[in-house]
């Protein structure tokens, strides 16, 4: 959904209500998990933040509390959303000129004592189509814990007009998201 200006909370919240009961925009759902349905553009970022136990505790932390949002250019509605299966959220995004506001849902949570995370898909109101996974691992054989990131789309309307732009964005994300995961829960990389 696209706006003019900056949309107020209680449209946000609206926006979020409408949202709930709406469909994934793709089928696949959870195939982040294993590897991405053909036709779709694949980003895997990784990056580490550090070594052991402690920042391992901190990175997954840092997911639980949404911190690999806390960006500036954008912000995530509702930050205090519980990571769990079913759970709406919004990204609210101002670029070139306009804001745009995106809606996934959770489709399921990694819960390991060596890995933590989940992954979201999106629904019809997202520019995008697909699944993006976000998670923590700590890696007992050197102790290094790392943020990962996989991610698998393909543009839907207007984002399909202004692809570039799109995948721009996407870019952006991916490395200011690891920066602030870095800044949040890393130990001395």
């Amino acid at each position: 959904m696209f706006f003019l200006t900056r949309p107020s909370r209680q449209r946000i919240g609206t926006f979020l209500e409408s949202q709930r009961g709406q469909p994934y925009s793709y089928a696949a759902q959870g195939a982040s998990r294993v590897s991405a349905p053909d036709g779709y553009t694949v980003d895997h970022n990784r990056i580490p933040l550090g070594k052991g136990a402690a920042v391992f505790a901190r990175a997954a932390e840092a997911i639980r509390r949404w911190k690999m949002f806390d960006l500036g250019w954008l912000e995530l509605y509702w930050p205090d959303i519980p990571i769990e299966p079913g759970a709406t959220v919004a990204v609210l995004v101002q670029h070139y000129g306009f804001w745009s506001l995106n809606a996934s849902r959770i489709v399921y949570v990694v819960s390991e004592p060596d890995r933590y995370g989940f992954a979201y898909g999106t629904l019809l109101e997202h520019g995008e189509s697909g699944e993006e996974r976000f998670t923590v691992e700590f890696r007992a054989e050197d102790q290094s814990v790392w943020y990962d990131i996989y991610a698998f789309s393909r543009p839907r309307a207007m984002a399909r007009i202004a692809y570039p732009l799109a995948r721009r964005l996407q870019k952006q994300f991916a490395r200011d998201s690891k920066n602030a995961m870095r800044r949040v829960a890393g130990g001395g990389c």
